[in-house]
C-alpha cells in the first residue's frame, strides 16, 4: 500500500521576495510549511547575501522548473571598490586592497567589454561540484580549486549610480549560469583595482518580476488558506514563451494518460511559426510545445510534449 503524502496538493508558482540572510533551501522549507504543500522546489538559487525574486514551485509546477532555470534574469547590485574578499562579497575575508577608485566613464567602458557571450570562471565559493563535492565546501576547508570557465551571456549592463567614490550601482540582464560576483571580480581586474559585491538584488526571473513578488514576512503573517492560494500564479506562467496549442477535452484526456495525439495541419504550421532554438537541462527543446485546455474560461496546461511528424507526444503531464 502506497504511503500517503504529507501535506496538501498545492499547485502553482510563488514569486517570493527573499530577504537577505536566508538561503534558497531555507526559503523553500519555510514556504512549504506555510502552504502545507506536499511538494516544493525553487527555480534558481539566490545567495543568502542577496534579496529579491526567488520563484518557488509547488506540486505540478515543479515539472516546469527546468524552464525557469533557463530564463534570463535581471539584477541590481552595488560594488564596493578598494578590497577583494574570499567570497567576492561583503561576507568574506579581505584578500587584497587598492587605493584606486575608478570614475564613471572608466566603469561604463569596462562594462561594455563584458556584454555578449563571454567566458567566465565561476567564483571559488560556488555550488559547482568538483569530484563530487561543492566548491564552496572545498574553499571553506582551505583548498584552492581550479574551476573551468563557462560560456555565459550578458545581455545588458548599465551603470545606474555612483553614490560615492567607493560605490557603484549596476543593473544587468544575464542568462543562465551567470555569476554577478565573478563579473565584479573581472570588472575590478580590468580597472586595475579591487572590488566586491556589497549588495545584490534579483529583480526578475523570466516571467516573474517584482510587481508580483510577495515578501516572506508577509507570507509568514498569513493564515487564511484562500488568501495564501491567491498569492500563487498558474504553472503556465513559467512557460509563457513556450509555443502553445489548444486541444479538445477528449485530446486532453488522452494526453493525461500519456498517449500521443494527431495534430491538424494548421496546428503543425502554427507550431512551426512559433518554434525557436531552446535548451533545457542541456538538451535540445526546440520541439517542445505546451498543450492547453479551456476549463471554466481559463487555459490550463495539460502537457508538455514534442511535436514530430504531425503528432504531439507528451513528455510531462500535468494533473492540476
Amino acid at each position: 500500500m502506497a504511503r500517503k503524502k504529507k501535506g496538501e496538493p498545492v499547485h502553482g508558482w510563488l514569486v517570493l521576495d527573499k530577504p537577505e540572510g536566508v538561503t534558497s533551501t531555507q526559503a523553500v522549507g519555510i514556504c512549504r510549511r506555510i502552504f502545507n504543500a506536499q511538494k516544493a522546489g525553487h527555480g534558481g538559487t539566490l545567495d543568502p547575501l542577496a534579496s529579491g525574486i526567488l520563484p518557488l514551485a509547488f506540486g505540478e509546477a515543479t515539472k516546469t522548473v527546468g524552464y525557469v532555470m533557463e530564463a534570463d534574469k535581471d539584477y541590481v547590485f552595488t560594488i564596493r571598490w578598494g578590497s577583494s574578499t574570499t567570497t567576492q562579497d561583503r561576507e568574506g575575508e579581505v584578500t587584497a586592497t587598492s587605493g584606486i577608485r575608478p570614475g564613471q566613464a572608466a566603469i561604463e567602458n569596462a562594462l561594455a567589454g563584458f556584454i555578449g557571450e563571454i567566458d567566465q570562471v565561476p567564483p571559488q565559493y560556488s555550488a559547482i561540484k568538483v569530484n563530487g563535492e561543492r566548491a564552496y565546501d572545498l574553499a571553506r576547508d582551505g583548498e584552492k580549486v581550479e574551476l573551468a570557465s563557462r560560456r555565459v551571456i550578458l545581455h545588458r549592463a548599465e551603470l545606474a549610480d555612483c553614490p560615492s567614490p567607493d560605490l557603484a550601482v549596476i543593473k544587468v540582464t544575464c542568462g543562465k549560469g551567470f555569476y554577478i560576483r565573478a563579473l565584479v571580480r573581472d570588472i575590478a581586474a580590468v580597472l586595475g583595482t579591487e572590488g566586491h559585491v556589497a549588495a545584490l538584488r534579483r529583480t526578475r526571473v523570466g516571467a516573474f518580476a517584482e510587481d508580483a513578488a510577495i515578501p516572506l514576512s508577509k507570507l509568514e503573517g498569513m493564515s487564511d488558506k484562500a488568501a495564501l492560494d491567491d498569492t500563487l500564479v498558474p504553472l503556465e506562467t513559467a512557460l509563457d514563451d513556450i509555443p502553445a496549442l489548444a486541444v479538445t477535452g477528449e485530446e486532453a484526456s488522452r494526453l493525461r494518460q500519456g498517449r500521443e495525439i494527431v495534430l491538424l495541419p494548421h496546428q503543425v504550421e502554427a507550431f512551426r511559426e512559433m518554434r525557436r532554438p531552446r535548451q533545457v537541462n542541456g538538451e535540445d527543446a526546440s520541439r517542445i510545445c505546451l498543450a492547453t485546455e479551456t476549463v471554466g474560461g481559463e487555459q490550463l496546461g495539460v502537457a508538455l510534449g514534442e511535436v514530430r511528424a504531425g503528432r504531439f507526444m507528451p513528455v510531462r503531464v500535468f494533473n492540476q
